[in-house]
């Protein structure tokens, strides 16, 4: 089996901390090439990785013959332009979420990808939990019963600190909606299936982040109806005081049917709480060590740190979906569906009423 060569664009922390390494558990899988618009940014990957191939022009980094896919982890603004210019030279695509700035400008990845033949992903890394892949298997099976709710809430504590180009509307498109939020939303298509109506509130609490002026959301609020019935709540912030962050602050979700209750935090990657009808309340359930790792991926789930290394089984998904010549889970696709919730979540919070998913 041919090496297969991989450039990594954007070179911050999840470029270093989380594809670097899952790329490395990847059988026949090299990272060849390094691309960040910012110089001293990019000089500090290729000194980490030993790499030489570099550029700060995307361009260059796409039309090498050497690559056969890339991850993009660049600002929003940024995604669909380096997507496009990827798979119009025939290049795997690795998105990071948001994948775009609107569903429409998503739908045009998906599409341009799909008519090339190229493998596509939007890293929704949480899908890779092992909680959350048990989850997605008990409601498969109907263990769930006829789902009534989904909620999920995520609390951290940012405070007022500048936190870049993700406070910046013409870069990122959203704030917590598409930063942490999204997430979540991706969760509820992933357990639950498409949102048919939302009604959604935001606010910013923060204008200016030490001299670094904010001007997209800080807080934000889904209410839903789901085409099966049930109903959701979903709540992101951060500027819970004293929650902290990461995996040490709330990320939680629940889900409610007729047979059961299921209820997962992502700080705990390998067990939920189940509650069953007439119980005396929620009991924990450390999962099957067959969802520990995801399937086919060399990684040893007794290595590292749990709550970080299964991020890697994304990685070999992507690489594997292309050696196999079949769509990456979750695709683009996934990603377009999110975005289109999204909007309406825009679209809800400026004029105060519900709004028709049409996906």
């Amino acid at each position: 089996m041919s090496t297969l060569g991989v450039a990594i664009i954007g070179c911050g922390g999840i470029a270093l901390q989380n594809h670097l390494p899952g790329l490395a558990i990847c059988p026949d899988t090299k990272v060849v090439a390094l691309c960040d618009a910012n110089a001293a940014v990019l000089a500090q990957a290729q000194s980490q990785t030993g790499l030489a191939a570099a550029s700060t022009d995307y361009r260059e980094i796409v039309g090498r013959d050497d690559v056969q896919a890339v991850i993009i982890a660049t600002p929003n603004v940024t995604h669909a332009p380096i997507a496009l210019a990827a798979i119009a030279h025939g290049k795997h695509v690795l998105c990071e979420k948001p994948i775009a700035m609107s569903a429409a400008e998503a739908r045009s990845m998906a599409a341009a990808a799909d008519k090339a033949g190229v493998r596509h992903m939007t890293a929704y890394t949480y899908r890779f939990v092992p909680a959350m892949r048990y989850l997605a298997h008990l409601v498969k099976r109907g263990d769930l019963g006829v789902p009534y709710h989904f909620r999920s809430c995520r609390l951290q504590d940012w405070g007022a600190r500048d936190i870049g180009w993700r406070q910046e509307k013409k870069l990122a498109g959203s704030g917590e909606l598409g930063d942490m939020l999204s997430h979540r939303v991706d969760f509820a298509h992933l357990l639950y299936g498409d949102f048919k109506r939302i009604v959604a509130g935001m606010k910013r609490f923060i204008d200016d982040r030490h001299g670094h002026a904010s001007d997209l959301e800080d807080w934000v609020t889904i209410m839903a109806d789901f085409d099966n019935g049930a109903t959701g709540v979903l709540e992101s912030s951060k500027l819970a005081t004293g929650h902290n962050e990461s995996w040490r602050s709330l990320d939680h979700v629940e889900m409610n049917g007729s047979e059961a209750s299921f209820v997962f935090s992502t700080g705990k990657w390998n067990e939920i709480h189940i509650g069953k009808p007439g119980g005396a309340g929620l009991e924990k359930m450390i999962i099957p060590k067959e969802f520990f790792v995801w399937p086919g991926s060399p990684r040893d789930a007794a290595a590292g740190n749990p709550l970080i290394t299964f991020r890697y089984d994304q990685n070999y998904e992507f690489i594997e979906a292309i050696r196999d010549q079949r769509p990456c889970r979750p695709s683009f696709h996934d990603g377009c569906r999110s975005q289109t919730v999204m909007d309406a979540a825009y679209e809800s919070t400026a004029t105060g009423q519900w709004v028709n998913l049409k996906y």
